[in-house]
């Protein structure tokens, strides 16, 4: 095992630093990395990290959700308003609905079996989306519209979402059984993630304020408390739905809101954190990924995969209609809300895995969305916010 994480850190800094020398993002060179050492590659990454590897995306997101909510202001939040809301859901339902338009003609799939596809390939990166919009936060590009706040708080949620209605799918398609309570879920789970964050954010701001420690103890204290917040989500599953990551993310910003002081100097320690994190994360992903089934897709479903981003850029420019948004604002926007990776490379495989026909196609198309989406989008988003979008003299 030990072996295994010093070629994944040492290739992943050296392909990392060298994409970023071409002024390309280091998270493709990552990816890379996670392909050739993947199983159907080179097959030099230790099994044991492999069965953990799910775990260790999920600390890699902790770390950056963490981070995003401690750069995150309240009143910017209340700022966006309405377009923040229907970020959360109407590019995702767009996506959606384009590619179960779309599939059927396509890769002569079922309609049931497209509205899985697109449930799968329709959820955001997180991990790609929030540490750029973290970025244009300290940079102060798109502040005075809070363009980088309407991203991460829409990336938040929109995989909350997203997820749900792909259980619901799967489960339709399984047992031929639709229940409208699961949808219920979606509503439930924002809420209660949201309250249980900011609960715990508050313990633990009264508990630091009360305690001298060094802040590496904070950090220790509060990445110790995300990962409950994780379990306590997977606790509760059937019970009551909680949003364990939103729930971390909203924690953040209430240290931020109630001890700014603190949340500033933490950010830098996250920061640092990050480094490693982002490495193990793009390279298990990488890892998740079979490039035969990308290979033997064909020339169709990668139509479908750039069709169906367009289905979901015209979801965001629904989003933002009658909003302040100059023109390049608006088409930054839908360009940066465009990365896939984590959630595909999590849910991807769950089709084949519970036997449904659509299974090899959804897998497919999910490797897929990837490959194209994950590089295409960091490059745009990397290359295009300054030119884009303004910054306060």
């Amino acid at each position: 095992m030990l072996t295994s994480i010093a070629v994944i850190l040492l290739s992943g800094l050296l392909l990392g630093s060298i994409f970023s020398k071409l002024k390309l993002p280091n998270l493709l060179g990552m990816i890379i990395v996670g392909i050739v050492l993947s199983p159907h590659a080179l097959n030099l990454i230790d099994p044991s990290i492999l069965n953990i590897s799910a775990d260790l995306r999920q600390i890699a997101l902790v770390i950056i959700l963490t981070r995003a909510g401690l750069s995150l202001n309240i009143a910017d939040l209340k700022r966006v308003g309405r377009p923040a809301v229907l970020m959360c859901f109407v590019p995702a339902c767009a996506e959606i609905i384009g590619t179960v338009i779309l599939a059927p003609p396509l890769l002569g799939v079922t309609p049931l079996e497209a509205a899985i596809i697109g449930s799968v390939i329709s959820a955001v990166s997180p991990a790609v989306i929030v540490p750029r919009m973290i970025k244009l936060i300290d940079e102060g590009y798109g502040k005075e519209h809070s363009i980088p706040q309407l991203l991460l708080a829409g990336a938040s949620v929109d995989d909350v979402f997203v997820i749900v209605v792909f259980t619901a799918l799967t489960s339709l398609a399984s047992t031929g059984t639709l229940s409208a309570i699961s949808f219920l879920q979606i509503p439930v789970s924002i809420l209660t993630g949201v309250m249980t964050g900011a609960l715990t954010g508050n313990v633990l701001v009264i508990f630091f304020k009360k305690f001298h420690m060094r802040d590496s103890v904070k950090i220790l204290i509060i990445l110790s408390f995300s990962f409950l917040l994780l379990e306590l989500q997977n606790r509760l599953e059937g019970i009551v739905p909680v949003s364990g990551l939103l729930a971390i993310m909203s924690l953040g910003i209430i240290i931020k809101k109630r001890y700014s002081i603190l949340a500033e100097r933490l950010s830098v320690k996250y920061n640092k954190l990050w480094v490693a994190a982002e490495i193990f994360l793009f390279v298990l992903v990488g890892a998740t990924v079979d490039l035969k089934y990308a290979v033997t897709a064909g020339i169709f479903a990668v139509l479908l995969v750039v069709c169906a981003l367009a289905f979901r850029m015209a979801g965001v420019a629904i989003s933002l209609i009658k909003t302040k948004l100059t023109k390049y604002e608006r088409w930054f926007c839908m360009i940066a809300y465009t990365p896939k990776a984590t959630v595909q490379a999590a849910i991807g495989a769950i089709p084949l895995a519970m036997g449904l026909n659509c299974g090899q196609i959804v897998l497919t198309v999910a490797v897929l969305s990837i490959l194209i989406t994950a590089p295409l989008g960091a490059i745009c988003i990397d290359n295009l916010y300054k030119k884009f979008l303004n910054v306060p003299k």
